[in-house]
């Protein structure tokens, strides 16, 4: 039996073959402790027929071997096809996506030149569980789906990460002033978990001013945890400032399996012409190595390629006259940094790797909640003046619940309308037993009320429970609501 890790390889599409095969023969040179099996993935799966873009022979694969080096791949527009990164994402729970992003002043430009930042994205949840609706010809609905679990856990990993790695400041990006319920869980788990790091500090930022402050002062961050697309935002947002989105890997990490990748595209325009950067997919890999136990080789490759760019061996994509000794294809670059193997670079501080343990965290305990129903929001198709709708439901909803407001896009349109504004065909109903929230309501009786506003001819088409969590309302009011 060997302890050689097996991983599986995919060469992904576009420049993908000629950056894998770059990063392979780093990594073999370098001494890595290796095993590949190569699979098929991405524009050719699709291409036969698979919408998903991955065989049932390549899963068994992946789950086998629970770690996954990847290139970027193609997703052709249209017809279906699912996103393989979210695929794989979810299907194997790699709930967190972490992206070091940092600068390589004055080779690679930037204004920014002690830039060096980790952005620790939540990676399931949020809009990006892809659940949405057409409700009427007028009005779609996606739900942003945050769970106190997936919260625990993406929060957790930021501070074990930071702990892991000397890393002293995290900071969490919420739209909480605007989404009190969702972003607000998140902000107050974030609360929770920090007291159990006291030797980290924090803060907070709404995902606006917290962008910009990124974008204009990205030294004041070390650490970000945030949801799923304000990660995917400010990720792309970090790397651009810092100089170069083909300088930057990614890792993807779960209780059982981790897939790792470059940021960037699969580039087709450039595709076979020995143009491309391997940077990004050298860089992930080395975070592979760390998280496979082999800190010691990912620093000797790190500090190699800190050393080629110390050398001005530089790649199209940072090639600058003047600034750049040799412009490098994609393979000459490889070689140059497989040469200065075992060296450290003399103007970037040297790499060194605080841990090579991968970061396992303790399972996510259920939360015990007394969760009570005191109301039901019953959303109608409508294309009428909201006053007539009201009057129709008041006198279906007679001795059952009372209709307590109507919106519309948000805004209260009913008993009275609060402020103008387009009114569309969808109207959100709010029914309840008492307008403080304070009366149960059965599901019997919502079941009453949704039979009577069918049979006034009412077309009703999503309905949503109100609850209280532990005696507090768990539901936000109408703009407006009173």
């Amino acid at each position: 039996m060997t302890n050689t890790p097996r991983i599986t390889v995919a060469y992904g599409d576009g420049i993908g073959p000629e950056i894998m095969e770059a990063t392979l023969q780093v990594l073999h040179a370098a001494g890595a402790k290796l095993e590949y099996d190569v699979i098929e993935v991405g524009e050719k799966v699709y291409q036969s027929g698979n919408l998903s873009g991955i065989t049932d022979e390549a899963w068994a694969t992946l789950q086998r071997n629970g770690i996954f080096l990847k290139s970027p791949i193609t997703t052709p527009q249209g017809g279906g096809y699912k996103s393989l990164n979210v695929t794989i994402r979810k299907t194997l729970g790699l709930y967190s996506n972490v992206r070091p992003t940092r600068a390589y002043a004055p080779y690679v430009k930037t204004w920014f030149p002690d830039m060096d930042v980790v952005i620790i994205r939540e990676n399931e949840e949020d809009l990006y569980a892809g659940i949405e609706y057409q409700q009427t010809s007028e009005v779609v609905h996606s739900i942003k789906l945050i769970t106190r679990m997936g919260c625990e856990k993406i929060i957790r990993y930021a501070f074990a990460y930071a702990r892991a790695n000397g890393r002293r400041h995290v900071t969490c990006m919420t739209k909480d002033n605007i989404m009190k319920h969702t972003d607000g869980l998140f902000h107050q788990v974030f609360n929770e978990i920090a007291t159990e790091y006291p030797e980290i500090t924090t803060d907070h930022y709404i995902i606006d001013i917290g962008s910009a402050r990124l974008a204009d002062d990205p030294g004041r961050f070390d650490v970000i945890v945030t949801m799923n697309l304000y990660g995917d935002i400010i990720s792309d947002i970090a790397a651009e400032v810092a100089g170069s989105v083909g300088l930057c890997g990614s890792a993807n990490i779960g209780d059982n399996f981790a897939m790792f990748e470059a940021i960037h595209g699969s580039a087709p325009d450039i595709s076979g012409l020995n143009l491309a950067n391997p940077s990004g997919l050298i860089n992930a890999a080395c975070m592979m190595l760390v998280h496979l136990g082999q800190g010691e080789v990912s620093a000797r490759i790190q500090n190699a390629l800190l050393c080629t760019l110390e050398d001005g061996i530089h790649t199209g994509d940072v090639y600058r006259e003047g600034h750049s000794a040799a412009k490098a294809g994609t393979r000459e670059f490889a070689a140059a940094l497989i040469e200065r193997l075992g060296k450290e670079p003399k103007r970037f501080t040297p790499v060194r790797i605080s841990t090579d343990k991968p970061i396992h965290l303790k399972p996510v305990e259920r939360r015990k909640s007394v969760m009570q129903c005191v109301g039901v929001d019953v959303y109608v198709h409508h294309d009428g003046d909201p006053q007539s709708l009201g009057h129709a439901l008041e006198q279906a909803a007679a001795g059952i619940l009372s209709l307590k407001m109507m919106s519309n896009r948000g805004l209260i349109v009913y008993p009275e309308r609060v402020a103008d504004g387009q009114l569309t065909d969808q109207y959100r109903c709010r029914f309840c037993a008492s307008v403080d929230y304070t009366v149960p309501v059965s599901q019997d009786a919502i079941m009453q009320l949704l039979m009577a506003i069918h049979g006034a001819g009412l077309e009703i088409n999503k309905t949503e429970f109100l609850y209280t969590d532990n005696g507090k309302r768990a539901f936000s009011l109408g703009q407006g609501e009173r």
